[in-house]
């Protein structure tokens, strides 16, 4: 595989998705960004890396990674060597942050700006596809377009789809409290929010033409310091928690994030599952 940059760390002025808007009114996820959050996925980097090796990726896989964002899984991903890895955001920010992983003149790593449901892509060329911290986000039609998108991608004999979401707990979680969940979750991070259950998110996928393989589920624990710690590193987290308190409008959303996130916490998980197309659905 060619050289590429991925050991290094992003640049620290490498854009952020958001950039200019006011703290008090972009979306969550930005707003960490902004302050130098570089995981911003529920379960963590700790769920990630448990997706990435229940994935299985080697030399020999064709890896799409949906909705990359900034490049915090990016980088885990490269450092297996797949044979091609191709990262797709809408967001143009996020694709210049992702292009300083390609080397020039090289075509097997690549930085696309596309949406997730529509990627452009050639169909069944991918042995991998995963996504993180996006589903949540969209509503379930749109939740299932991008499913049949992956499925689309994926090589119906070697294919493996990755996940990892929020999740509503348990399984039979009474309908009235999900959606003061939704809501609450909704009210501090400026996107809407639609999590879904265990068995809930499982059956979507059924749905959709895909047969889960392995889940696993973790506290969602995004802004607790030992947290933050063990996704950032001591000096990044130092880093991240001084310029929060420098910004006031920044410091008040961290903390209503936090305080919806702990309300909640009975409730509110992080969960990652992988899954393979079902052969009748192919």
């Amino acid at each position: 595989m060619a050289t590429t940059h991925h050991n290094q760390p992003l640049p620290q002025d490498a854009p952020v998705p958001g950039e200019g808007l006011d703290a008090s009114r972009m979306p969550g996820h930005w707003l960490l960004a902004r302050l130098g959050k570089r995981v911003l996925r529920p379960g963590g980097v700790e769920l990630t890396r448990w997706m990435l090796d229940t994935l299985d990726m080697g030399p020999g896989d064709r890896v799409v990674e949906l909705a990359a964002g900034l490049g915090a899984t990016a980088r885990l991903t490269l450092d297996r060597a797949p044979a091609a890895y191709t990262a797709i955001d809408r967001d143009p920010a996020a694709v210049a942050a992702l292009s300083t992983f390609t080397t020039p003149g090289a075509t097997n790593v690549r930085a696309v700006q596309a949406d997730a449901a529509k990627t452009g892509l050639s169909t069944a060329d991918a042995t991998v596809v995963y996504g993180e911290a996006m589903l949540t986000m969209q509503p379930e039609p749109v939740k299932r377009r991008i499913i049949r998108e992956a499925h689309r991608l994926l090589d119906g004999s070697t294919g493996r789809y990755g996940l990892h979401e929020l999740c509503l707990l348990p399984d039979d979680l009474d309908p009235a409290l999900a959606d003061r969940i939704a809501a609450d979750l909704a009210d501090a991070i400026h996107v809407g929010a639609r999590p879904l259950t265990p068995a809930a998110w499982s059956g979507l996928l059924a749905d959709e033409g895909f047969t889960v393989t392995s889940h696993r589920t973790a506290p969602m624990a995004l802004l607790e310091p030992r947290r933050l710690v063990a996704d950032e590193g001591l000096l990044p987290a130092l880093r991240i928690t001084g310029r929060a308190l420098r910004d006031p409008a920044a410091r008040r959303r961290v903390l209503q994030m936090r305080r919806v996130f702990r309300r909640h916490q009975a409730h509110l998980g992080a969960i990652s599952l992988i899954a393979v197309p079902t052969p009748s659905a192919l």
